[in-house]
């Protein structure tokens, strides 16, 4: 990022900062993410925190606060879809059969699997979807929810907290390279799932 870049950026920010709107932007924008927006939250949270420091906790919050009211609604988007089209769902499954294991895998797994999604920078809708369609726990869904999208943005803001300056620096240079890792290593444990 260019210095012209950063100035324009940080007014930007502190213009964000000091509307009275900033905070119920931030929640719809976290749920946009959540529900249909392919682009991380932390395109905007990583900057806000590091040029309103004070806010970080706050901003965190409000983030996680709009991530979940988000998940609810995908889970339940999901019950919908298996109510209404459940037959459908169990032939893209395959059979019945098919299905039936999915919803034990799920059972099995399905924390670990809803926990690996939310940390890693992809879209969470998959998660929220299977949970709802396959019946698994809204209590423990909204759990894994919690704590992985609870340890991105609260371990963005400890960041901040922790590095300052140097972590815009540090995510700047590494952001694509644990974003292409991240991406990976769950395409490998769903074909993993998939073939077992």
């Amino acid at each position: 990022m260019s210095p012209g870049e950063l100035i324009s950026a940080r007014a930007w920010l502190n213009r964000l900062d000091q509307s009275r709107h900033a905070l119920w932007l931030l929640f719809s924008a976290s749920m946009l993410e959540t529900l249909i927006v392919p682009i991380p939250i932390e395109v905007i949270l990583m900057p806000w925190m590091l040029c309103h420091p004070h806010r970080k906790w706050q901003i965190a919050s409000v983030a996680l606060a709009g991530n979940l009211t988000a998940a609810a609604l995908g889970y339940y988007t999901g019950v919908l879809a298996m109510d209404a089209w459940g037959d459908s769902l169990i032939n893209f499954f395959g059979t019945e059969d098919a299905y039936r294991e999915f919803e034990q895998r799920m059972a099995q797994d399905g924390f670990t699997a809803i926990m690996a999604i939310g940390l890693v920078p992809v879209p969470f809708q998959l998660a929220m979807l299977a949970a709802g369609a396959s019946g698994y726990p809204f209590t423990l869904f909204m759990l894994a929810a919690i704590l992985a999208r609870g340890l991105r943005y609260f371990g963005l803001a400890m960041l901040v907290a922790v590095a300052g300056e140097q972590a815009l620096q540090l995510w700047q240079r590494h952001s694509r390279l644990l974003g292409t890792v991240a991406v990976t290593l769950l395409i490998l444990w769903l074909w993993l799932q998939l073939k077992t």
